[in-house]
């Protein structure tokens, strides 16, 4: 557990933005481990599969959460299926150079956490959790289109708060 806590909780909290949660998830995926433990004792693969349990039970929460907030809310969904194509992150590789590896990181997770759910969870899912476009689009049900277009909008509301090194309310109002 103790060699795995840290990329179980950050994986849990940057795909689910909430801190809170992502406790909670990790405490459920320890549970499963420990459940697994015979198996997991002396498996080479065993990082993998935690990482893999946090994303699915992550994905899961965030379903059941997303159908219960639908389910009270007035709100009309909105349709991305607009037509997009893949644009390369616009940020070089310089950007967050003078910062340590414990700054950046916690810039970015909290820039992460400012976008909104749909954008942040494509963006994590495809550059930290290396899924593909179509793998993205079939775990979170929506388009291939969406997921483009989420990654895309995500990246470019990220840029500005990573090159000014701040997290200003308007840096990520869409």
């Amino acid at each position: 557990m103790r060699a795995y806590q840290d990329m179980v909780f950050s994986t849990a909290a940057r795909l689910s933005g909430n801190d809170a949660q992502a406790e909670d998830i990790a405490q459920q995926v320890f549970i499963q481990a420990y459940e697994h433990f015979a198996e997991l004792r002396s498996s080479a693969t065993a990082g993998g599969w935690l990482k893999t349990v946090a994303t699915n039970l992550t994905l899961n929460y965030l379903n059941r959460y997303r159908k219960r907030r639908r389910l009270f809310s007035e709100m009309a969904s909105r349709s991305s299926d607009e037509e997009t194509t893949d644009l390369e992150w616009p940020v070089p590789d310089t950007l967050l150079k003078d910062l340590g590896a414990e700054q950046r990181r916690a810039l970015i997770d909290a820039a992460l956490r400012r976008l909104p759910e749909h954008q942040r969870l494509a963006l994590v899912l495809h550059h930290f959790e290396e899924f593909s476009y179509h793998e993205i689009a079939v775990r979170l049900r929506v388009s291939l289109a969406k997921v483009k277009t989420d990654i895309r909008r995500a990246r470019l509301a990220l840029l500005p708060m990573l090159q000014s090194g701040g997290l200003g309310r308007d840096s990520v109002d869409d």
